[in-house]
């Protein structure tokens, strides 16, 4: 997509919104996309491990930027640590699934990090890349597989909600817990519970 100004053309990224539009972005709801975007990611280990980490945990990307090298070089497949969340001051909890481990290890064994290095580098010295960089790169995934629609850093917690609800079937309850939200109905709004939805529900779910 490309506009003109003053007789220039300036390419425009389709998964940015438009000017005066809703900045709410999306989960991914297709595990094909989710698998498309890791094809493209194969060759980059850094960004890879944040997406699957993201989409696996549903932590704040902001949380995930925060771990250094040192807090999980040496987790094992199964286990955890704890971490504090910086929007809330609340306690939680990072685990590293089988599918985290794999993808943590491919990026360790990939550069030589020390223990003090941040997990999720930039490139300008020992800090993290910023949530405004993982907005840009997630924008650049999913247009690169052309997949329609508002995505950006939140998008990895929102998948791994989206995900944990209509596939694996877990309850509001349950993901209220895991985002630290103060209620279910916080969390059926922050995953985009439509009227629809409950429409259909009443329609299909018989009982008796």
């Amino acid at each position: 997509m490309s506009a003109k100004k003053e007789g220039k053309t300036i390419l425009q990224n389709p998964n940015h919104p438009k000017k005066g539009a809703s900045t709410v972005v999306q989960p991914i709801r297709d595990e094909k996309n989710i698998k498309a975007i890791r094809k493209i990611l194969s060759d980059n280990p850094r960004n890879h491990l944040l997406f699957v980490m993201g989409i696996n945990n549903g932590l704040r990307t902001g949380d995930l930027l925060k771990l250094k090298i040192g807090d999980v070089r040496t987790l094992k497949e199964g286990e955890s640590i704890n971490i504090k969340e910086g929007k809330t001051g609340k306690q939680n909890i990072l685990v590293i699934n089988k599918t985290v481990h794999k993808t943590l290890n491919q990026y360790l064994a990939e550069y030589k990090l020390k223990d003090d290095d941040y997990l999720f580098k930039s490139r300008k010295g020992n800090r993290p890349i910023s949530i405004q960089a993982v907005n840009l790169l997630i924008k650049k995934w999913t247009s690169a597989i052309n997949l329609k629609g508002n995505y950006g850093a939140h998008s990895l917690r929102k998948t791994w909600g989206y995900f944990q609800r209509k596939v694996f079937g877990v309850g509001f309850e349950v993901l209220c817990k895991r985002y630290n939200h103060a209620s279910p109905a916080v969390t059926m709004r922050y995953l985009g519970i439509s009227d629809k939805e409950v429409q259909h529900i009443l329609t299909n779910n018989e009982i008796g």
